[in-house]
């Protein structure tokens, strides 16, 4: 039995993976931070099958210790400071956390266990003000944000690591990718959450910020595929995680007010507050490596992505109004 530790267990892309290393027959490990209020609601529904165990991206010790402890075939690295707005309020944290915590977990791994696979989440952001579309493995980076200068670290490190130490070491450079499990402060969650709370009278309007941002959005279920498939290789190599196709925000809201029957222009409201010091304007990514080693391609296109977070946020809703509540 295969065992794998994850970082960011309880995210979005935490969850999804291991309930992929599961059904794969998986002993899976998940890191989780000491807190005073636990957020395990994504995982809770296999919160019973994986070995959740305590230690901190800020702390190298504590990642030793765990390394020590786990012994891990895989480790994937999915934990960081993930929500770009916030980068800018907090660029040291951010820094800490997405950047050198990448630093401590690769030095924990050379010490304990050397011969493991790792995967680092890298990000589109960090092509930021894009030379070239679309964007390839290739690509130069021009991160526009905090946590795009630092993602664009943790993936030359984890380069540096693997031609340095020959760590088995590969970054998956993963585009835009959503779900029900998205949080709420990600602008598809936002809006997703925001169409079926008008339609159950719950709201009366959306406040947005750039409608005319344009991303190249998939779902996280078909993304941690592809990571999956990178740890599987003879060598390890960095790859673009995309669908190929990009959409604005705004289509992203028409989607999903459509799919309540109802006008986005009557109830969406531009608001400057939510404009970022720096924008992103276009994110485009090409799959083609990805499709050809790994033999990955993404299963779910944009409006079934959308359709899925609305149905979901309507059913959530529904059932606290209901006196219920689900997870999400």
């Amino acid at each position: 039995m295969k065992r794998a530790l994850i970082t960011g267990v309880t995210g979005q892309d935490g969850s999804y993976l291991a309930e992929l290393l599961l059904d794969k027959g998986y002993k899976v490990y998940g890191m989780v931070r000491r807190s005073s209020t636990e957020t395990f609601s994504r995982i809770a529904h296999i919160k019973d099958k994986i070995a959740l165990l305590q230690a901190d991206l800020l702390d190298e010790l504590s990642l030793i210790k765990l390394m020590e402890q786990v012994q891990p075939d895989e480790i994937y690295n999915l934990a960081a400071m993930s929500f770009v707005p916030t980068s800018w309020d907090q660029p040291i944290l951010t820094s800490e956390f997405t950047a050198t915590g990448v630093v401590r977990i690769l030095e924990a791994m050379r010490r304990v266990c050397p011969k493991a696979k790792f995967y680092q989440a890298s990000s589109s952001e960090m092509f930021g003000k894009v030379r070239t579309v679309p964007q390839h493995e290739d690509t130069p980076f021009y991160p526009r944000s905090p946590y795009g200068v630092a993602k664009a670290f943790g993936h030359y490190i984890t380069v540096n690591y693997r031609e340095s130490y020959e760590l088995f070491a590969t970054s998956g450079i993963l585009f835009n990718h959503e779900s029900p499990r998205r949080g709420m402060e990600f602008v598809t969650r936002k809006v997703t959450n925001g169409a079926a709370a008008i339609k159950l009278g719950l709201a009366n309007e959306l406040r947005m910020g750039n409608l005319d941002a344009q991303r190249d959005w998939g779902f996280a279920g078909d993304y941690v595929e592809a990571m999956w498939r990178m740890l599987q290789q003879d060598t390890p190599d960095d790859f673009v995680v995309a669908t190929g196709v990009t959409h604005s925000v705004r289509d992203l809201v028409v989607h999903a007010f459509a799919h309540v029957g109802l006008d986005w222009e009557q109830y969406v409201k531009i608001d400057p507050a939510f404009i970022r010091p720096a924008e992103v304007d276009l994110l485009l990514g090409d799959p083609s490596k990805a499709e050809r080693v790994l033999g990955w391609k993404p299963q779910t296109d944009f409006e079934s992505l959308v359709q899925m977070m609305v149905d979901a946020d309507l059913a959530r809703l529904e059932a606290i109004q209901a006196g219920r509540v689900i997870a999400g």
